[in-house]
């Protein structure tokens, strides 16, 4: 596998690469994940069974988008393919470092401005993606209100029905979500999708984004993840406010913008965090 791997490399940089170092290096629980090198350049590299391609193709097309704006630090697009039983993706090794408060504050405004800049006219996307491992769909919508009760919330929660786990009423709470967005008619911003403390950071002092499950959307979407599991540093926080405050709103709305990855985590991972959705749910119902 590694043989045909540096062959593409070296195909796609039109220079000889062979490596001669692999290490797997921790990378969530999506794929594995290595780092390879032949002493003079490095790469990072995902892998998994064949079926999985898609996946890696979806975040290509993210990353592609998303540096069409020009404002964060991208990893390069390197290669990506099959070979034997497995898909792989190739991007450029970024050795990524701790943000001092300024290049948070710098982050936050840099997001904002993504936000407030990179619009269209609907809600969704031009091909449905993923997060994390789980699919999402991205119908193009109109209504906000409607996009995210039925794509989002309404849609995981029939993926966790046809594995068995029914918590909750998925009509009465697609009902909830749409009247509890209804009237809301945010600007359709270009999205990470799935931001978070994991895939965010710096490198030589510029902020970074990776794993994009990127859709066009309410911006408030990408801050509320931010604040689920590992709130980013307060710095982050000024300079997006700073640049375009949000709407005093955002705080009501938040819980069912969270409700989407904890339902998303629930899918993946099982019992915690649904007894987390399960109390949110809960209180939607009444």
């Amino acid at each position: 596998m590694w043989h045909f791997i540096s062959e593409e490399i070296s195909k796609s940089i039109n220079k000889d690469f062979i490596c001669d170092d692999i290490r797997e290096i921790s990378s969530g629980h999506s794929h594995k994940a290595f780092k390879i090198t032949d002493g003079r350049s490095r790469y990072f590299v995902k892998t998994n069974q064949k079926s999985y391609l898609p996946h890696f193709e979806s975040e290509i097309d993210g990353l592609t988008h998303l540096s069409k704006a020009q404002l964060f630090r991208l990893p390069k697009i390197i290669c990506s393919g099959v070979v034997a039983d497995k898909a792989f993706l190739v991007l450029e090794f970024l050795t990524l470092s701790e943000g001092t408060t300024e290049n948070w504050f710098q982050f936050g405004q840099l997001l904002a401005q993504q936000h407030q800049t990179h619009t269209q006219n609907m809600y969704g996307w031009q091909e449905d993606n993923y997060i994390g491992l789980s699919p999402q769909p991205n119908k193009w919508n109109k209504k906000w209100c409607q996009f995210f009760a039925e794509q989002r919330i309404g849609f995981m929660l029939q993926l966790l029905a046809e594995k068995g786990k029914n918590l909750a009423n998925i009509d009465k709470i697609v009902a909830a979500v749409f009247k509890l967005l209804a009237g809301h008619v945010p600007v359709a911003s270009m999205l990470h999708g799935d931001f978070w403390s994991g895939n965010s950071g710096f490198h030589k002092g510029l902020p970074t984004l990776f794993d994009p499950a990127l859709y066009y959307g309410d911006r408030e979407t990408d801050i509320a993840m931010s604040e689920l599991f590992a709130r980013l540093p307060t710095a982050f926080y000024e300079g997006y406010q700073a640049t375009w405050p949000l709407d005093p709103g955002y705080e009501y709305r938040k819980p069912v913008y969270q409700l989407y990855h904890v339902l998303n985590h629930a899918l993946i991972f099982g019992e915690h965090y649904i007894q987390s959705a399960q109390a949110i749910l809960k209180n939607m119902e009444q």
